[in-house]
């Protein structure tokens, strides 16, 4: 220690030392001593431990003289303090402990609760000695009872869960957690509101309630950056990182425990930068332990103290004890970062063992949707197909309410189907919306025709209502549309007995051609409780369902909000239970009478061309030939199917075609290497690919095998024509 400080702390001693001596014979009030402790409270709390020891044992020596065992408590629990704050926990303890002795002489529960606390997170959270330390948190809140103090109790309480949800002892922490979440729901305090959080996550986490537990985590995060409070963020990343881990996210798993071990780091680097800046006060430490203790029991230490020599061989002795100390803390603190590095990087092998796992599932995941998407979509290209045909060749039907329901159902199931294949695709915003024309009144009554059984079935009524301020002709994605009211009307008859279902449609705003409709599904069936209102809409979610109460995936209303989304709305509920259920939603539809037109001039193609073309089909699926034949005839067009590539590269070298669809997917040889062949032999007839695949994963490999464009299976046999003709008249120079 510098000499220059060494007189400066003799000198300080001395002036204290005087003013014992001046008042010596006149006994200091409760007030002066207050105002001492006041005084050594606030150089602690602003980093100056040397002075408030100083003042703190001035200030213990008045309030010895004078017997009052309050003060004496305060002084030494205020002592404590300091050693908590310097680290040396066993002398914090030590007086801490002295102040309880004293403490519990008096009939003051505030001071007993205070101490009491304090113990309770020396043994919890510094020497780890759980059990003790929950006696002294229970005897702390029992001090909180008895003098109606609820803010104390809460931080009592958030220190006694916090500490038995560390021993994993969750359901003796359950009560303790719900006082702290009362008294936060009447109090908002940022000093707890990070923890709080935090343990509420690590108890949902115990509940295996993951997603309740997932967004205490992140709101802990958030606030903890928001306030700057690194220590309760960093154990809030840790333990998110245990819940990650369980539900095997282990690439975010080992994120958030990156960031854990980087604030420890930074905390770390903190706490040895403090340690630094306060080395100095660590020489005078035993000497204010020895100096307090001798206090109790010398009036006259102040004449034994004054002798330099003594001071200087005692300030060594502990200058040196402390140094020891010190240097067996960094050896412990080198130890276990070693082991934590130890721990981390066996960590990271295993995740990156897990994140090679996870690329493998998520590729098999790819592979088998596409598999899916293709099996799916093959058979309802025959349904819809069939419908057409039906519908085309029988003139009486056009009106059948049945077959148009059918035909509807169909095309309903086919995007159904891939939304639900490519429900991935809609969470990352991949699906772009269509624009056509429709008109609300014709959709609301064909979804009442298609979902007719199902009331029936409930002897349930179905109501609509249009606002006749809403234009006729709307332009917007009206199959998107149409499965969101599907799936929602459906749900009201589902859950509706003996009711009925309101469906409406009401203008709330124009704003130039964009018309805003608000939308009303309402039912009086058996509502959803307030409780489950928020779980409604995560996919597989069934509230309510029993063994055999009601049919469905669970994905119903999961994609009505997804899809609600990409329209820029969003859906909101109102129930009760017994009384029925209000689902409410807006969507901005486009009117404008020119692009109405010009969009069903464009689906329009011309089928009076003279020129008789002549087209190879080339298609394994004896159901698909039927159907792509029918329609490629029924327009007064040449048709010839093959089953494969292979009689496709024989007929193409006797017979010229004027175009070529080609299926993707067939036995032998598939559409692509058929086509490479077909190149390859010189012939540049137009190909179109008509395949059950989704176009995006396809587009690349067909540009590159030569085929001119696809066609996804089902589609508008007017959409078919539409590009037969473009790439006709395009490769006869006729356009």
């Amino acid at each position: 220690m510098p000499p220059i400080r060494i007189v400066l702390l003799i000198i300080f001693y001395f002036n204290f030392l005087g003013i014992t001596l001046i008042g010596q014979n006149q006994l200091p009030s409760k007030k002066e001593i207050n105002k001492l402790i006041g005084s050594a409270t606030k150089l602690r709390e602003s980093g100056d431990f040397e002075k408030s020891l100083l003042i703190s044992r001035l200030a213990l020596r008045q309030a010895i003289s004078i017997k009052d065992n309050i003060l004496i408590a305060e002084n030494y629990n205020n002592v404590a303090a300091n050693f908590n704050a310097l680290a040396e926990f066993d002398k914090a303890i030590f007086y801490y402990d002295k102040a309880l002795s004293y403490a519990n002489l008096t009939q003051n529960d505030t001071i007993k609760q205070r101490v009491n606390n304090n113990l309770g997170n020396m043994y919890c959270f510094e020497k780890k000695k759980y059990d003790k330390g929950v006696f002294y948190y229970r005897k702390a809140i029992e001090y909180s009872k008895n003098i109606s103090d609820s803010s104390q109790m809460a931080f009592t309480n958030l220190n006694l869960t916090w500490a038995l949800f560390d021993i994993g002892k969750f359901q003796k922490g359950e009560e303790s957690l719900k006082q702290i979440n009362l008294y936060y729901k009447k109090h908002k305090n940022d000093y707890v509101v990070v923890v709080l959080n935090m343990l509420n996550g690590m108890y949902s986490n115990f509940k295996n309630d993951d997603a309740k537990a997932d967004f205490y985590f992140k709101e802990a995060i958030r606030l903890g950056k928001e306030l700057d409070e690194k220590s309760d963020l960093s154990f809030s990343h840790l333990e998110y990182s245990k819940l990650l881990l369980k539900l095997k996210k282990y690439k975010e798993a080992y994120e958030h425990l990156q960031i854990y071990t980087r604030l420890n780091d930074e905390i770390y680097a903190e706490e040895k930068l403090e340690k630094a800046n306060v080395e100095g006060v660590n020489f005078q430490l035993d000497e204010y332990k020895r100096t307090i203790d001798k206090i109790e029991n010398e009036k006259d230490l102040q004449f034994q103290s004054l002798k330099k020599s003594r001071i200087i061989v005692l300030l060594f002795i502990i200058a040196i004890f402390v140094l020891l100390l010190f240097l067996n803390s960094l050896i412990k603190n080198n130890r276990f970062r070693l082991k934590s590095n130890a721990d981390l990087m066996l960590a990271n092998q295993e995740l990156v063992i897990a994140n090679k796992k996870a690329q493998e599932s998520a590729l098999l995941k790819t592979q088998f949707i596409s598999t899916i998407s293709h099996e799916l979509r093959t058979p309802l290209y025959g349904v819809v197909g069939i419908t057409d045909l039906l519908l085309e060749e029988h003139q009486e039907l056009t009106k059948s309410p049945h077959l148009n329901s059918l035909k509807f159902s169909a095309r309903y199931l086919l995007s159904l189907v891939n939304d639900i294949l490519q429900i991935n695709k809609i969470e990352e915003n991949k699906i772009i919306l269509d624009k056509l024309t429709f008109n609300l009144m014709d959709e609301f009554l064909t979804i009442k025709n298609s979902l007719s059984f199902i009331a029936k079935k409930n002897n349930n009524k179905i109501f609509i209502e249009v606002d006749e301020s809403i234009p006729e002709s709307l332009i917007g994605d009206k199959l998107r549309f149409a499965q969101i009211m599907m799936n929602l009307v459906s749900n009201a008859l589902k859950f509706t007995k003996d009711g009925n279902i309101e469906i409406i449609a009401r203008q709330i705003a124009v704003k130039g051609e964009m018309h805003t409709i608000e939308f009303k599904i309402k039912d009086n069936g058996v509502g959803i409780a307030a409780l489950d209102q928020d779980k409604i809409f995560d996919k597989f979610v069934q509230v309510g369902r029993k063994e055999l109460d009601y049919q469905g995936t669970g994905l119903g209303l999961s994609i009505v909000k997804r899809l609600l989304e990409l329209f820029g709305s969003n859906i909101f509920v109102e129930s009760e239970l017994g009384k029925g259920t209000v689902f409410t939603f807006c969507i901005d539809f486009e009117y404008n009478s020119m692009k109405t037109n010009e969009i069903i001039n464009n689906i329009q193609v011309d089928m009076s061309l003279n020129h008789a073309f002549k087209v190879l089909v080339v298609e394994d699926n004896q159901i698909n030939q039927l159907i792509t034949k029918k329609i490629i005839e029924k327009n007064n067009y040449s048709c010839i199917v093959v089953e494969d590539g292979f009689k496709a590269l024989e007929i193409l070298a006797q017979e010229e075609f004027d175009i070529i669809l080609m299926d993707i997917n067939m036995p032998l040889m598939n559409g692509f290497e058929t086509t490479r062949r077909i190149r390859l032999e010189g012939v540049d007839t137009p190909v179109i690919a008509l395949t059950a695949f989704d176009k995006n994963e396809i587009t690349d490999e067909a540009i590159m095998a030569g085929i001119n464009d696809i066609i996804v299976k089902p589609f508008e046999s007017v959409q078919l024509f539409k590009v037969m003709n473009s790439l006709i008249l395009k490769a006869k120079n006729l356009v």
